[in-house]
């Protein structure tokens, strides 16, 4: 069995590459938080519609990562370049695709979408940009399936650092005109984001190339395989369909905020956002953990070891993240203050941000349940699960942010309805060892 260190020592490269990613997210909320509150507020609808397509390539490559565990730990290592190698070619489609859907959509669709004409300019501007760093997520998004897979996942905190000081040398020079660069604002933020995508794919080509045994692990055919993808999608295509409409109810709240409370509300909103989703990156990382080593331990036949692995990984996961909670009640202004100078901002920031400290604890440990169920191989299970959850979620959206009309804060409470429903469902099953049986 997998003892706290090994854990620790897989989850932590990962938690760094899930900083680095969302970092330029963050960065740019950063940055544009002293641009204005519009662009404020318009980078967080921008890059969530951007997420939302994101999502279809990380949850391909999410069902591949489990392929990759689970062959890893049967020993079948040379099956597992070609999983890589195909995953790459087939998402070369969709996000060529995407990049004339979201260009197309940006200019013709946005509008009729928000109130304020301000927001929808904004946000135009920056997908404008941004859609074309999908081409190089999707390719990067493999690679890390590749490393988090097979547990070598030092290689990711060097990707982290790399794209991390790509972005935010290019946000500096790109929003604000620094460095000899043209001052774009917005615009510059996204160019900002998919130069650092690029980098972080050059450096995972030139890495993979120096250090991989490539002949190990079957980095050779570089043609179409159909039956590979096919294996891949048995097990992704529903962990596609369950990251998109999870990402999907996340947007309509943006959108009900934008609509029904303003653009204040909206910008609060973004900067709680853009928090929520540092603190929640240690247990995103070992959630990710957690579903590459139960896979492993499936693949090696030691299922018996399986829940027993699960329930000190949540155990884990909930004290990393009592810390996090800790340093973030004790200076909530001084962390605000990161996004924004405007002392009225930082006050009504404040008290949604208190609300979305109380649900961490759920997020430690759902994530954890949610991502072993993944793990297991059975995403059916887990997309009906991410189904049942998210209708609870978007009912209660609508009736406190549209019915009652209540206050941010009071529209914060969303994440505990969601992170109950779903880790009551993933314990439930898990529990019943329903899983022990499925084969991939």
């Amino acid at each position: 069995m997998y003892t706290n260190k090994q854990v620790v020592k897989i989850s932590t490269p990962i938690l760094l590459s899930l900083l680095a990613q969302n970092l330029i997210q963050v960065i740019d909320t950063a940055f544009l938080g002293r641009v204005g509150e519009v662009e404020l507020g318009a980078s967080a609808l921008a890059g969530i519609i951007y997420i939302a397509l994101y999502t279809l390539g990380f949850g391909f490559s999410m069902g591949s990562q489990i392929l990759i565990g689970r062959r890893n730990g049967e020993g079948n290592y040379h099956m597992i370049g070609e999983i890589v190698i195909q995953g790459i070619i087939f998402l070369l489609i969709p996000s060529v695709l995407l990049i004339s859907l979201l260009r197309f959509g940006a200019v013709h669709w946005l509008p009729g979408m928000l109130e304020s004409q301000d927001v929808s300019h904004a946000v135009s501007s920056y997908l404008e940009w941004r859609v074309f760093g999908i081409l190089f997520a999707f390719t990067n998004v493999m690679f890390r399936a590749f490393y988090i897979g097979i547990a070598r996942t030092k290689v990711l905190t060097v990707n982290a650092v790399v794209m991390a000081l790509v972005n935010v040398v290019f946000d500096y020079g790109l929003i604000f005109g620094n460095l000899g660069m043209p001052e774009m604002g917005i615009a510059g933020a996204a160019i900002a984001s998919v130069i650092a995508e690029i980098s972080s794919t050059l450096f995972f080509f030139i890495y993979t190339r120096k250090t991989v045994n490539t002949k190990k692990y079957g980095f050779i055919r570089i043609g179409f395989q159909w039956h590979v993808i096919k294996k891949i999608l048995d097990i992704s295509v529903f962990m596609m369909a369950q990251y998109l409409f999870s990402i999907v109810t996340w947007l309509f709240f943006f959108v009900f905020i934008e609509n029904y409370m303003g653009e204040r509300s909206l910008a609060v909103t973004n900067i709680v956002r853009s928090l929520y989703t540092i603190f929640t990156i240690p247990s995103q990382a070992v959630g990710a953990a957690t579903s590459t080593l139960v896979s492993n331990t499936i693949g090696a036949g030691k299922t018996a070891e399986v829940f027993p692995l699960i329930k000190r990984i949540a155990f884990l996961s909930m004290t990393v993240m009592g810390c996090v909670i800790l340093v973030v009640s004790a200076f909530p202004r001084t962390m605000i203050h990161v996004y924004t100078d405007n002392p009225s901002l930082i006050n009504d920031t404040v008290l949604p941000l208190y609300v979305l400290i109380s649900s961490l604890p759920l997020f430690s440990v759902g994530s954890v349940l949610f991502s072993a169920v993944s793990g297991t191989g059975n995403t059916r299970t887990a997309l009906t699960f991410e189904i049942i959850t998210l209708l609870f979620y978007v009912t209660y959206m609508w009736f406190i942010i549209i019915y009652t009309r209540s206050s941010v804060a009071a529209a914060w409470t969303t994440e505990h309805v969601y992170w109950i429903f779903l880790m009551m469902l993933s314990f439930i099953y898990l529990r019943s060892g329903k899983w022990k049986d499925r084969k991939i």
